[in-house]
């Protein structure tokens, strides 16, 4: 088993997340009640309730919590490798001599679990933070149960292509796996 492959996709699922997280704390700094920030009229009766700020909130949380602990998983795996790489290593060169492929001795099962462990963790932080910003556009824009024409413009295609940029990755770790 190539683990110089494992090494560089694990190596990016903790780069991804370290972004996803970044936008979270940014997210997390930003008063969602900034009057000046807001198309809603205050005193309309289309204000966005607090349950609405609560919510985001929650899901800023949620979704840091996933990515940490995706992240953190991808991190122990990675180490993992390493640490067996140091006491079992056998190196093959191609026939060029140009690439060395670095082969270690590794439970191929806990392997692919630790994996996909960690691309559940991004997988849930994605959602939770797309979540959060459906609250951020109701609360910019107006909540979804006035009917805002401008809030559903905004919604649809996060709920649309968030979901299905998931199933793809979904799609293609597991099939992967089954390489």
């Amino acid at each position: 088993m190539t683990t110089s492959i494992h090494v560089t996709a694990l190596d990016s699922v903790v780069n991804v997340n370290s972004l996803f997280t970044l936008a979270v704390f940014i997210g997390l700094t930003w008063n969602p009640y900034d009057s000046s920030n807001v198309l809603v009229d205050s005193g309309s009766s289309c204000w966005p309730n607090s349950k609405i700020a609560e919510d985001l909130i929650k899901f800023h949380v949620y979704s840091f919590s996933s990515f940490l602990f995706s992240s953190l998983v991808a991190l122990a795996i990675k180490q993992a490798l390493k640490i067996s790489k140091s006491h079992s290593l056998n190196v093959h060169f191609s026939f060029r001599g140009t690439q060395i492929f670095e082969h270690v001795d590794v439970n191929k099962t806990l392997l692919r679990v630790g994996m996909m462990v960690s691309a559940a963790g991004s997988v849930a932080g994605c959602i939770f933070l797309m979540l959060a910003l459906i609250n951020v556009v109701q609360i910019k824009v107006g909540p979804l149960s006035c009917g805002s024409g401008h809030a559903y413009a905004a919604i649809i295609p996060l709920v649309i292509l968030v979901p299905l940029a998931l199933l793809i990755y979904v799609c293609v770790g597991f099939y992967a796996f089954t390489r």
